[in-house]
């Protein structure tokens, strides 16, 4: 009984010894730097159907309306979006080197996935070459020089995101999630994610919170009985709300920060640019002074 109880605790153990990790970290890709860009920002959250990509599009407009040079990659390799948030369809070329040049438009360097195949064409892969297309997407492109890539992920907790962080220095994450419960007990578990994988969380986007009514400005919360979010959760930077504006523009190629610059969902986008810039300036001052 005491030698079962002895396999049993070693059999299930979850702490790694350190040979063990050494062992592991041998088959692990080598994290580098992306040559002439300065710093790389993730949208998440574990659930789909939040707003990511939406976000993730404003989210870079509004960082090079502010005079910083952004990247926008489509981490998405099954279902991407940027190509019509974006308005950016055509196939990239590829430079000297055979690194694929990301089109621009509204001052953003794009490259996605659905750049690249039919826009018809359903990509049927597994693991090894989802994570094979990530690194060439990440690393075999011209993004230099860039201030900020930002780069929308998929659902879940997946290869793509493990990728990410295995292949680049991640600076931090922006997590996206609607207030109901369904939404926000996955966001948990992506920013659980995180936190295992020692990515810092610089805050939280609650998207579709509420709606203005057009006529009377009145404000109507769908969520009446949740005031607060999960404590698990970041600290909210900003909510949105559920508007047909944002809508009509992410299905016209034209994000709203860019077609209704001095709408209130513009501002909010605007106060997330500069909120998550002062982050990042921050944070590049502190590594300067230490070196």
């Amino acid at each position: 009984m005491a030698w079962l109880m002895r396999v049993s605790r070693r059999t299930y153990s979850t702490k790694l010894k350190d040979h063990q990790a050494t062992l592991m970290a041998r088959s692990l890709p080598k994290r580098e730097v992306l040559p002439g860009v300065q710093d790389i920002i993730v949208v998440a959250s574990g659930k789909g159907g939040v707003g990511k990509s939406t976000i993730a599009a404003n989210f870079a407009c509004s960082l090079a309306k502010l005079g910083a040079r952004v990247g926008l990659l489509d981490g998405d390799i099954f279902g991407p979006s940027i190509p019509l948030l974006m308005n950016v369809h055509s196939e990239p070329l590829i430079n000297e080197k055979n690194q694929i040049i990301p089109p621009q438009n509204y001052n953003v360097k794009c490259l996605s996935m659905g750049m690249l195949t039919p826009p018809d064409g359903a990509i049927i892969w597994r693991g090894p070459l989802v994570m094979s297309a990530i690194q060439r997407l990440l690393k075999g492109a011209e993004w230099s020089p860039l201030d900020v890539l930002v780069i929308d992920t998929p659902p879940g907790t997946g290869d793509v995101h493990l990728s990410l962080t295995q292949h680049a220095p991640i600076s931090g994450v922006v997590l996206v999630t609607t207030p109901h419960k369904a939404a926000v007990d996955v966001t948990i578990r992506g920013a659980e994610m995180y936190h295992k994988l020692k990515v810092p969380i610089f805050g939280l986007v609650e998207n579709m919170r509420y709606s203005i009514c057009d006529n009377c400005k009145e404000r109507t919360e769908f969520f009446k009985g949740q005031t607060e979010m999960s404590n698990k959760l970041p600290e909210t930077i900003i909510s949105l709300p559920l508007e047909s504006h944002i809508a009509e523009c992410g299905e016209s190629g034209v994000p709203i920060v860019i077609k209704y610059p001095n709408s209130e969902s513009a501002k909010l986008f605007t106060q997330l640019a500069r909120r998550i810039w002062g982050i990042l300036e921050e944070k590049n001052r502190t590594s300067d002074s230490s070196k």
